[in-house]
């Protein structure tokens, strides 16, 4: 798909990976919607990209239906979806303190695995019912895993399990929507600099940046970009999880 003159929608675009997608598509020509839960990020990202923000909890249906509402008003139909919206609250199953806490486990899950199907469910509504291009293709929906969806480690049970729910949901939602002509991958960054991992010290930066054979360093927002754009425009690429993290593989610990 070519994204010029392309209405699209980048959730958790205001930073990190949705950031820089949402710059790299703008670059292509595309009309940027930025849905991030952060307005003032939202809105700066907008006015830098001269697209429109939409501030939504991504998993909240009337929030995510009015979001696809703007940017159909100002941009017409969209015809990409990428969600990268996501959080990464990590805890044991059994910790000093006892049982997580089931509330804990509910929120990862809501927002990485039910925010990824809200915003799916209505892309691919929207996509399904707009006139298809010369080509047959309607839209091209780019959802967010990570290597943890293989690999969790001690901690990560409630985010491994969200983002293996995404990787669970890619084939049958691009075999549903096939006959619409909309396309559903998903990436699975490794260790990536987004704001979280900004915020650790130096040495522990460096350090998992080195546990990555190679490259050994932590992985650049403006690589994920890159890869997104080239999902949208490879037809071939469908009902596929791309893992992007230069042959790491997560220890227990």
């Amino acid at each position: 798909m070519e994204l010029n003159g392309i209405s699209a929608i980048v959730t958790g675009g205001a930073s990190g990976l949705g950031g820089a997608t949402a710059r790299a598509m703008a670059a292509a020509g595309a009309k940027l919607t930025i849905v991030d839960v952060n307005r003032e990020a939202a809105e700066a990202m907008a006015r830098e990209l001269g697209g429109i923000a939409a501030v939504c909890d991504v998993a909240n249906a009337e929030a995510g239906e009015q979001a696809f509402a703007a940017a159909r008003a100002a941009h017409g139909p969209v015809r990409v979806l990428v969600n990268c919206a996501g959080i990464g609250t990590a805890g044991r199953i059994v910790g000093k303190d006892g049982p997580l806490a089931l509330g804990a486990y509910e929120r990862v899950i809501r927002v990485n695995l039910i925010g990824t199907f809200n915003m799916l469910r209505l892309a691919a509504a929207e996509m399904s019912a707009a006139e298809p291009f010369a080509d047959g293709e309607r839209g091209v929906i780019i959802n967010t895993a990570s290597v943890a969806a293989y690999e969790g480690q001690v901690g990560q049970a409630a985010y491994a399990s969200s983002k293996a729910g995404v990787v669970g949901l890619t084939l049958p939602a691009a075999r549903e929507l096939s006959r619409f002509g909309v396309r559903v991958v998903t990436i699975a960054p490794g260790l990536f600099m987004t704001p979280m991992m900004a915020s650790l010290p130096p040495e522990i930066q460096a350090s998992l940046g080195a546990s990555v054979p190679y490259p050994p360093r932590l992985g650049q927002p403006e690589e994920y970009a890159s890869l997104a754009m080239h999902i949208v425009a490879n037809r071939m690429l469908n009902g596929e999880t791309i893992r992007l993290d230069g042959a790491l593989r997560m220890a227990p610990r």
